[in-house]
């Protein structure tokens, strides 16, 4: 009998018979064709892996270029994706990398204009004059330009001292030898050396560099100060210096479509003051501006008052100054001629029964101001004696607030009766004024009735 000459099973498997094979790959449950990629796919990994060396977009099908765009890193360089995709879920993913949690809401729902705001925001926030070159913010520029609405600039750092240690003062010892070796300089080197101590080119970012080239910023917010300093702190940290202020108000009057200007918690007196002022008149959009937490006084509340007579402003927050009397009559004069202003914010100044009486009268002839806010004046029983015919003769103010004022239980009486006479006041606000728990409550029971009749009757 002659022996089988079949090979091993090793043997088939190797030379392909399938039966075998079958049986090895049953064996393996991870096996399947779906791992296997259609050659379309392959295409596109390929062109996400490549993006950056060779855009390709806009050539794709529908369903390709959903796929691409879903899977493009969120780290490709700005001057590839900028004006080229506008998928909203790319720039989601963007933002939500570098800034979770986000609210788009207060972007207009829109995740492009969310990235660009903040990364801007967070260029400028970081900047260090005479350090960052400008050209790393003015190149975003070209870019960002068409979806900057609004700019809000929590923090503006200055110029760096003495690298390592800003602000040390050296030791007699140091100075000593230090002029020593001065004195044997030659003379070149001494003018050098004068030079190089004449301190920095800028004190802080030069807005006039930007301002211009935002073709839709309508919101800027500005704080001259660092946030967060700690124990580092130093008063030359939160300065907006008269060079920032010049800058910064050919910078406004440059930049048409603003509407809406904060200058918050920067130190911002008089001097400083009237210069803005001066450059805001006739300006062509501004229709709100907040310079409140500041030092603001009754030569800086002039200037003012004749920017409200040659602006278009609808809304004045001047909350947390020093704005007196006088001040308060040259904001009253433009009150009572302005026919535009809505909102009147001067909490916590020191405007007395001067300043209110003045403001008083101005509203009995003006019929544009909806709010106004009076609160921590140092106002007294004459002041509550003019407001109070305000409110029996003025029926455009719906908002009050007397607050933390000292009006007593006489102007609470006289206030009591003038809302007796008022059906368009619907937030009264009496509190801490030493008016009485009476005049208090109808003047809150009013107040109710009031709203109750604006619901039922709405404008």
């Amino acid at each position: 009998m002659s022996k089988s000459i079949d090979p091993p099973v090793e043997q088939i498997s190797a030379f392909g018979d399938h039966g075998p094979l079958r049986r090895i790959i049953a064996e393996d449950p991870e096996w399947s064709l779906a791992l296997v990629p259609p050659l379309s796919i392959l295409c596109l990994q390929n062109i996400v892996t490549n993006f950056e060396e060779k855009q390709t977009i806009e050539e794709l099908l529908p369903a390709h270029k959903e796929y691409v765009l879903g899977r493009l890193p969120p780290s490709l360089p700005l001057h590839v994706t900028a004006n080229l995709i506008s998928d909203p879920g790319y720039w989601r993913r963007c933002c939500v990398q570098r800034w979770n949690p986000c609210d788009v809401s207060q972007y207009g729902h829109s995740w492009k204009r969310m990235f660009f705001e903040k990364h801007l925001e967070n260029l400028l926030e970081l900047f260090i004059p005479d350090v960052t070159p400008p050209h790393s913010i003015l190149e975003l520029v070209p870019l960002c330009r068409d979806y900057v609405l609004r700019l809000d600039v929590s923090q503006l750092l200055p110029p760096i001292k003495e690298p390592g240690n800003p602000g040390r003062e050296r030791p007699r010892e140091e100075q000593q030898q230090q002029q020593e070796e001065e004195e044997g300089e030659e003379e070149q080197e001494e003018e050098e050396d004068a030079a190089s101590d004449a301190g920095p080119s800028m004190d802080h970012f030069d807005f006039g560099l930007l301002l211009d080239q935002l073709s839709r910023l309508e919101e800027l917010r500005l704080v001259y100060g660092v946030r967060g300093c700690g124990m580092n702190f130093e008063w030359n940290l939160f300065e907006f210096t008269l060079r920032d202020c010049e800058a910064l108000a050919r910078a406004l009057k440059s930049c048409h479509t603003l509407k809406v200007l904060r200058l918050c918690q920067s130190k911002v007196e008089d001097e400083r003051c009237r210069i803005l002022a001066l450059h805001l008149l006739d300006h062509p959009s501004l229709l709100e501006l907040d310079l409140s937490h500041n030092l603001i006084g009754d030569r800086g509340a002039r200037a003012i008052g004749k920017l409200l007579s040659r602006s278009r402003l609808e809304g004045l927050d001047l909350y947390d100054n020093e704005v007196a009397g006088p001040g308060a009559r040259a904001i009253a004069h433009a009150l009572s001629r302005s026919a535009a202003l809505r909102s009147l914010n001067l909490r916590l100044n020191r405007l007395g029964d001067e300043g209110g009486r003045a403001v008083g009268q101005a509203l009995l002839t003006n019929r544009t101001l909806r709010r106004l806010h009076l609160g921590a004046n140092e106002m007294g029983e004459a002041s509550a004696a003019v407001l109070a015919q305000v409110l029996v003769q003025n029926d455009t103010l719906t908002s009050v607030n007397l607050s933390c004022n000292s009006l007593g239980a006489d102007g609470g009486k006289i206030l009591e009766d003038a809302m007796s006479h008022n059906n368009a006041v619907t937030e009264f606000d009496v509190r801490l004024t030493e008016v009485g728990e009476g005049s208090e409550a109808f003047i809150g029971q009013r107040v109710r009735s009031n709203q109750g009749r604006v619901r039922e009757h709405p404008a």
